[in-house]
């Protein structure tokens, strides 16, 4: 029977992250038109949209599957040799172009901010270039004026959200004593006085009970966001230099890693010579809902998991050396599932059998 973790060994509870708990989460891909958002979706996913010098070339956004690179992914599939080899992926989003004004309904404003507001990640694209062919909404290059353009747009677009709720909240106050709707109409006045001072929700101080409640909003300024600066080869590297291409082809795995990280999402491996497989998760998910992302009476009818870690397997060699070092552990609901674990669920559903 491999042992059971003890209490000493349990890691501590963390704080609630802000976003939506799922698996299915995206990233979209977000600036002003003109500044490559279409090139880079091109780049990273290997199609071929286009990418025209106008603006809102792009109106409904463009969806594609890139995988993610992970040496401990191609280490289990030659270990095992599986019939099987699924990666990890991550879901990336083209989205048109914002403008000034964008909140109010400018250029595409309102279907721009709803294609955001379905999205659990933003990758801020900024262009840094000079091209006269290539038009800028602004006339003028100016990567820092674009950022906060962008910025104040979904800040502006979410105080208004906040106070459409707020007054819902003091309608719904007036017929009910409810605590939990003055709980919620003081957070969303923090929330207001935090945008209108000119910060983003994601970068404030917020308790675990307010993450709850502001996980229900997916507020634009509460996504994650990871900032690109889109800028010519000459001005990267000043010189001609026969490693620009490693160099190229280095950053672009290092951007999708970063992206699927931002997004708080992380995987656990199945393996076996049948298939190798990542299940991406999002994280702090408990076993039982790790395992529900197989199928669903694996959740139901949950058991235990039988969990290795992979730097263990992979110093040892073999399952049954990691079973002999006592490091092959069995874990209960309780347990928080962590990147890289690989994982065997045992289960038990009226109808159906052990696995």
């Amino acid at each position: 029977m491999p042992p059971k973790a003890s209490k000493k060994d349990a890691a501590p509870a963390e704080r609630p992250i802000l976003g939506r708990f799922s698996s299915h989460l995206k990233i979209g891909i977000v600036g002003l038109p003109n500044v490559g958002k279409s090139t880079f979706f091109n780049i990273v996913t290997k199609l071929s949209i286009p990418a025209e010098n106008f603006p809102f070339c792009t109106i409904d956004p463009n969806e594609a599957r890139v995988y993610v690179p992970d040496e401990r992914f191609d280490w289990l599939c030659q270990l095992y040799k599986p019939k099987s080899e699924v990666s990890a992926y991550l879901e990336i989003n083209d989205i048109a172009g914002l403008v000034r004004g964008a909140h109010a309904g400018e250029g595409l404003g309102n279907a721009f901010l709803s294609h955001i507001r379905a999205v659990d990640g933003i990758f801020h694209v900024l262009r840094a270039f000079e091209d006269k062919e290539v038009t800028h909404i602004d006339d003028t290059v100016d990567p820092v004026r674009d950022l906060e353009t962008i910025g104040e747009e979904l800040r502006l677009k979410d105080i208004e959200f906040v106070q459409n709720k707020i007054e819902d909240l003091e309608k719904s106050m007036k017929r009910s004593n409810d605590k939990q709707l003055k709980l919620e109409h003081e957070l969303c006045e923090k929330v207001k006085a935090h945008l209108e001072d000119g910060k983003d929700v994601r970068f404030g101080d917020w308790k675990s009970a307010d993450i709850e409640i502001l996980n229900t909003f997916q507020l634009l300024t509460a996504k994650p966001v990871v900032y690109l600066v889109n800028m010519s080869e000459k001005d990267y590297q000043r010189k001609k230099n026969k490693f620009l291409p490693k160099i190229h082809a280095c950053v672009i795995p290092k951007i999708i890693k970063t992206g699927f990280a931002a997004i708080h999402l992380i995987y656990f491996f199945t393996a076996g010579p049948d298939e190798v497989k990542c299940w991406q998760i999002r994280r702090q998910t408990k076993a039982p809902q790790a395992a529900g992302t197989i199928h669903t009476d694996f959740e139901r009818g949950f058991i235990c998991a039988e969990v290795m870690k992979f730097d263990d397997l992979k110093e040892l060699g073999s399952e049954s050396a990691v079973k002999a070092a006592g490091k092959y552990r069995q874990e209960g609901k309780t347990y928080v599932v962590q990147d890289g674990d690989i994982i065997f669920f045992k289960f038990n559903v009226s109808g159906g059998g052990k696995k």
